[in-house]
């Protein structure tokens, strides 16, 4: 191994050489189509065998850090490469005890990687198995949360004004459209749960129609918003659709919905991310679907939906406590919710008998109160909601001429709380999260 000695200069203007350079790791050209795998293995093997890549990583992470002076490189003579080129599967080796940057710390070597641009994280997750497996980690997350540069954006799944096609769209805090989400793997489904855990989305269960059947499913996929890929995780143990789900304490929590031949399921299962693992837990006292759930203070709380053991909409809110196991409830839920979302430690709803006013639930007195949407900015009923810096959106589900998303600012000035944005889907909007990546 040689170690070759290279300065990154502070200040330096290193930037500009990298997105080249990264999209030239995992971009395939036309023309390499044309020649051997041979010959593409030679390429790539000249390619890694230099320093230059990594060099021009750390010269990008650590222009302006203050620790950046004379740091050694690694020159490695064996090629690590990507698993997305199925012709070079026998170049790819066990890289699991090497380190993650050749000549640097792994704590400072994934300081690095977490300030590269996140346009080029795709690129990043193409160069070895090591750099893939830390880019889609908690601690990636983690590390970009410390230096700073964690950044919230809205995952909004819209439909075509026709209503017949529907897609993941991600906007930036400006309401700039950034990207489109690949389609998810398998068939298109209906009544599925959404939840956003490290980081990541995650989509569950649900129903498909084939020949006019429903088809419950167990199945669950994973958006790696770094990776912008979509892979596969563990299957529920129950199939289910029209169900509840929450985070709570870094736990998947799904609960009731309908089951694989349409009868109502009290059944609940928590999810662990650090084994991939799907656990039954205590069953609900009555069976429930067409609810939704939320955590407050390290608790699962379910509310709304139908019961096979009361007459219309439920009013019980059922609360898990993970720690003891068990489940209460309490007797003043919301019913008929159209729209939720949880901002700060209140929890915001809309029912479907009044979508002109908010109704706000505070879990510490098990409280609520109304507070009347303006007709400012739109006057149709009906809304989805979205979070945004601490700030609940209001996005309308009738596109009217010159309409405004709503924003409700609860720590404003009274009498302020009421504003309008510019943020807008391009389709109605069926669903909303925020993810910070």
């Amino acid at each position: 191994m040689e170690v070759t000695d290279f300065w990154a200069m502070c200040g330096r203007d290193t930037t500009r050489g990298l997105p080249n350079t990264l999209r030239g790791t995992t971009g395939i050209s036309h023309s390499k189509n044309r020649t051997s795998g041979m010959e593409f293995e030679s390429d790539w093997t000249k390619h890694r065998k230099s320093s230059a890549f990594t060099a021009q990583v750390i010269r990008s992470a650590t222009s302006f850090m203050p620790w950046s002076c004379k740091i050694p490189i690694v020159k490695q003579d064996t090629p690590i490469c990507s698993k997305s080129y199925p012709n070079l599967t026998s170049q790819v080796i066990d890289d699991s005890d090497s380190p993650i940057l050749p000549g640097l710390p792994n704590d400072v070597a994934k300081y690095c990687l977490a300030l590269v641009p996140r346009s080029d994280f795709p690129a990043l997750g193409g160069v070895c198995k090591k750099w893939r497996s830390f880019i889609q980690s908690k601690e990636f997350i983690t590390v970009r949360k410390l230096a700073g540069l964690l950044v919230e954006w809205l995952y909004i799944l819209t439909m075509d004004d026709e209503g017949k096609e529907s897609h993941w769209e991600v906007l930036d805090c400006l309401g700039n459209k950034h990207c489109l989400l690949p389609l998810m793997p398998g068939p298109l489904k209906f009544g599925f749960g959404v939840v956003v855990l490290d980081g990541k989305l995650l989509v569950m269960a649900g129903y498909s129609v084939n020949n006019g059947t429903a088809f419950a499913s167990s199945d669950v996929y994973v958006h790696d918003s770094c990776l912008n890929s979509w892979r596969k995780l563990a299957n529920m143990n129950v199939a289910r659709y029209d169900f509840a789900c929450a985070e709570v304490n870094g736990m998947v929590y799904v609960v009731g919905g309908y089951g694989t031949d349409g009868e109502s399921l009290s059944s609940a299962e928590v999810y662990n991310p650090d084994n991939d693992t799907w656990s039954l837990i205590e069953s609900l006292r009555r069976p429930r679907w067409g609810c939704f759930a939320c955590g407050f203070e390290g608790k699962l709380y379910v509310m709304g939906g139908r019961s096979s053991f009361t007459i219309g909409h439920s009013k019980f809110v059922d609360v898990y406590s993970p720690e003891r196991h068990t489940w209460c409830e309490m007797k003043n839920g919301c019913v008929m919710v159209t729209a939720h979302a949880v901002v700060g430690k209140k929890l915001f709803c809309m029912e479907w008998k009044n979508q002109r006013k908010l109704a706000i639930f505070d879990p510490e007195d098990n409280s609520w109160k109304l507070e009347q949407v303006p007709v400012t900015g739109s006057t149709s009923i009906g809304f989805r909601f979205g979070i945004l810096n601490e700030k609940l959106l209001l996005f309308s589900l009738q596109a009217e001429p010159g309409y405004h998303t709503l924003l409700y600012d609860p720590n404003a000035a009274p009498g302020s709380e009421w504003q309008t944005s510019d943020i807008k889907p391009s389709g109605s909007c069926l669903c909303c999260v925020t993810i910070k990546a």
